[in-house]
């Protein structure tokens, strides 16, 4: 039997935090393609002021991933945070819908919508949680499950909620579509999730306030040595560990591949509806092909593991990125974009994928902690990923930032091989 279909029979944890990441994913998917439209042109946000709703609530999802994440390790509990959070979910985008106006959308952006996304981490730090479950080939199996599922949700739904919502004076109705998505998030959480089962004492964490040894795990073929973490007394404090050298450097180089993705989201619509002539329906079939292949290319990258460290996998899967990138910004005619994102989707599956397994293998011991560095990746990414598109665009325009980008991406592949190797 397929060993996907197997995992997903065997695992209930597995099936049951697929099928709540998917519906995370889903309310994701439903919003923000339309985010900034409804934000500034229906709510009459300024483009300054909504670009501060979006630092904010970044700097916000980042702090409570890590703080949720730091309190599920300290009372073995992953399962209540998780109705917790998702339940925010309802909560924001329910009083965007019910009271649309510049003032809520900011409010429950910077507030519950932040803590909705720690979500994410909190699901694949949930599964990590019960890594004692699966054997060393598994592991990396459900790791990309659960980042397949997010995917799947990408495929059609921003497209199908378009369609829905097509000559209808308003799109705040994606907000409701939204809120039910996180409220069957948060009903998949509560009623099919078991219990919180703690790890067999060979694998619980140190004592906090002891000295842990974060081991590599026997699943991701990687030659890095382990990370010494000493567990300080306080959530404060464990909040604190991500600034270790020894923690940032990685998290660093991960931030400088996953930054590809954030301008591309970028460069790809300008590019797309300027200098290759297309149009916003353009734009929609090179995402939602690139979603598809995603999927399709994440069982070849885990499968290439096998054979290959994760850094190396990581590497390649950044030089592929950076091939499209460079054709995107050869681009002259929409055929040009659709035959570039053939490149898009081989490299963005491996992109999205394989750091997933990286940085959870970086504080091993602390599954809740190690997945909040999910969010970390995600935040610097972003953060590095706008001054890239900055002076890219700066320079000489939208293909240069697409350049400038994939380059990086490679110096920070550089940076893990390296600290690999050191």
């Amino acid at each position: 039997m397929n060993p996907w279909i197997t995992i997903l029979r065997r695992h209930k944890v597995v099936r049951v935090s697929a099928a709540a990441i998917f519906l995370y994913g889903l309310a994701g998917a439903a919003t923000s393609p339309y985010q900034s439209v409804i934000g500034i042109r229906e709510l009459g946000l300024s483009d300054q002021g909504y670009a501060a709703i979006a630092l904010i609530a970044s700097i916000t999802n980042v702090v409570m991933a890590i703080a949720i994440g730091a309190l599920s390790d300290r009372f073995h509990s992953y399962r209540l945070p998780l109705i917790l959070v998702s339940g925010f979910g309802v909560l924001g985008y329910g009083m965007v819908w019910a009271a649309p106006s510049a003032f809520v959308f900011g409010l429950a952006a910077i507030g519950p919508l932040a803590l909705f996304h720690a979500t994410n981490s909190m699901l694949f730090g949930n599964v990590r949680a019960q890594s004692h479950l699966f054997d060393a080939a598994e592991t990396q199996i459900v790791n990309a499950v659960m980042r397949m599922a997010i995917s799947l949700s990408w495929v059609l739904v921003p497209g199908a909620v378009g369609a829905l919502l097509a000559g209808q004076s308003s799109m705040i109705a994606a907000y409701l579509i939204a809120a039910l998505a996180a409220l069957a998030c948060m009903g998949t959480v509560g009623f099919w999730l078991d219990p919180d089962r703690p790890a067999p004492e060979a694998e619980a964490d140190p004592p906090i306030g002891g000295t842990g040894t974060s081991p590599v795990a026997p699943s991701s073929g990687r030659t890095d040595r382990p990370v010494q973490v000493r567990l300080p007394g306080s959530v404060f404090g464990d909040m604190l560990q991500v600034l270790r050298p020894r923690l940032l450097v990685p998290v660093i180089g991960v931030a400088l591949i996953s930054q590809v993705l954030h301008v591309n989201g970028a460069v790809l619509p300008l590019i797309v509806t300027g200098q290759a002539g297309g149009t916003p329906e353009d734009v929609g079939v090179a995402i939602g092909m690139v979603a598809l292949l995603e999927v399709v290319f994440m069982f070849a990258w885990t499968w290439s593991l096998r054979r290959l460290s994760l850094t190396t996998a990581l590497a390649a899967a950044t030089a592929i990125y950076l091939g499209y990138l460079i054709g995107l910004a050869l681009a002259t005619e929409p055929m040009h974009v659709f035959a570039a994102s053939l490149l898009a989707g081989v490299g963005a599956a491996g992109i999205i994928s394989i750091p997933i397994s990286y940085l959870l293998d970086l504080i091993s011991d602390r599954p809740g902690l190690s997945a909040s560095l999910i969010a970390v990746n995600m935040f610097l990414g972003g953060a590095i990923g706008a001054g890239i598109f900055a002076i890219g665009a700066g320079l000489q325009g939208y293909p240069a930032a697409a350049i400038l980008s994939g380059l990086a991406g490679l110096l920070g592949a550089g940076l893990l091989i390296r600290r690999g190797q050191a």
